[in-house]
């Protein structure tokens, strides 16, 4: 196989921009050979609302990661999120056959595990072992060859809205695109920034992204809970466009640039220029100001996420603290405002595990798109997946076999 067929591409297609990640594995994980990144134009909270703007952004992204990594890009591993993502706990207990646990076993166990009713309208999309059990003995992570009469599974299932993965998918297979996978974005951004440590011990991941903000607990080190929440960086910017009277685009520049999650924690009361719509000239207003805008949006944020965890009954389960990634984390003070809020310790999450062109992706806005890299990395070696997903097929895989079948049926 040729260094060129080797390569792994990650699709982040998010709210507010598109990247693109070309990594090539290694021992220790990736090595990024190729970005692209571009402003999205088709999507809202997560969710495809206009799917020629949306496959025209993905072309522009890849296009430009095409000339930084000089390859043809044709598969992606892509990321999903959204309101409509959901995420709950299952259980199963099957017996063993022959008193030793085989692959047979572990199988009829998820099986049995993952036998809950689903609606119509919804597709798994991960099946997650949390833990196995073999006759009371709980905390087993990798059953096989142990022995027992009794095996019990712990599961977390994550279903998405059909319509919603079926534009995902249809969004890239008209740029030209191949999806080798669907990945929950928590989940790939957990991939790239958490430590080993911080699974074992408890830890929270919140991934503040353009449109949506994603949760994903981790206990034991297994997952716990997932969730998105429809409510990011994009309403923080049109916050400051509407108070502020200033075009989109430069709200967004300006809260890049000048925003602090709290007025609190600011050094100084400059004085900033801002322009108004219309042609009109210029005002000057104070970055207290721009504070006392972007401080209610940012603890809504971060409340409504601290609110999930309680209703879960995971307030308190994360010891190692909270882990805040996604592009909006780099906003300045976010992190002491999340330790009030929170009452934990808190973190920026950047990615990890990453050679190449690591000086380029160490910020937050890339962890996805790193994370998804890093689980087709997990893909092509081999590695054991129970920590993201055992499935039995591709989403559309059963939909063109019964395709398949129908037309067979017909004609005959």
């Amino acid at each position: 196989m040729s260094k060129r067929e080797e390569l792994i591409v990650g699709l982040d297609i998010g709210t507010t921009k598109i990247c693109v990640i070309v990594a090539q594995r290694t021992e220790n994980g990736v090595d990024v050979v190729g970005i692209g990144t571009h402003p999205s134009r088709g999507l809202r909270k997560g969710v495809v609302v206009d799917i020629d703007a949306t496959v025209n952004s993905i072309k522009l992204a890849v296009e430009e990661a095409e000339l930084m990594a000089d390859y043809e890009i044709t598969s992606v591993y892509a990321g999903i999120a959204g309101g409509h993502i959901d995420g709950f706990n299952s259980h199963g207990v099957v017996a063993v056959k022959d008193r030793e646990v085989s692959d047979g076993d572990v199988r009829r166990v998820i099986d049995a595990a993952k036998a809950v009713a689903i609606p119509m309208d919804r597709e798994v999309i991960h099946v997650i072992a949390q833990e196995f059990i073999i006759d009371d003995q709980d905390g087993i992570r990798e059953p096989l060859g142990m022995s027992g009469v009794r095996l019990e599974a712990k599961i977390h299932i994550v279903t998405a809205a059909v319509t919603s993965a079926q534009n995902i998918v249809k969004c890239a297979n008209k740029a030209g695109l191949n999806v080798m996978d669907i990945v929950l974005e928590p989940l790939a951004s957990a991939e790239a920034c958490l430590a080993e440590d911080e699974r074992d011990l408890g830890v929270c991941l919140i991934d503040i992204g353009g449109g949506t903000t994603d949760i994903a607990v981790f206990e034991n080190g297994s997952i716990q809970h997932t969730s998105v929440l429809g409510v990011g960086g994009f309403h923080i910017s049109n916050d400051i466009a509407v108070g502020l009277r200033t075009p989109f685009d430069e709200a967004e520049r300006i809260k890049k640039k000048f925003g602090v999650a709290a007025s609190r924690f600011l050094a100084g009361d400059d004085i900033l220029s801002v322009p108004s719509v219309g042609g009109r000239r210029p005002r000057q207003m104070s970055r207290k100001m721009l504070c006392e805008i972007i401080e209610p949006r940012v603890d809504e944020i971060l409340s409504l996420a601290r609110q999930e965890l309680a209703k879960e009954g995971l307030e308190g389960r994360y010891p190692s603290g909270i882990v805040l990634t996604g592009g909006a984390s780099s906003l300045e003070g976010i992190g002491e405002l999340a330790e009030e809020v929170f009452e934990a310790p808190v973190r920026q999450g950047i990615p990890t595990h990453v050679g190449g062109l690591q000086d380029v992706v160490r910020g937050p806005m890339y962890s996805t798109g790193v994370g998804l890299a890093l689980i087709g990395a997990g893909d092509d070696l081999g590695r054991p997946q129970s920590r993201f997903r055992i499935r039995d097929e591709s989403i559309f895989g059963r939909v063109r076999q019964r395709m398949r079948e129908w037309f067979y049926t017909d004609s005959e």
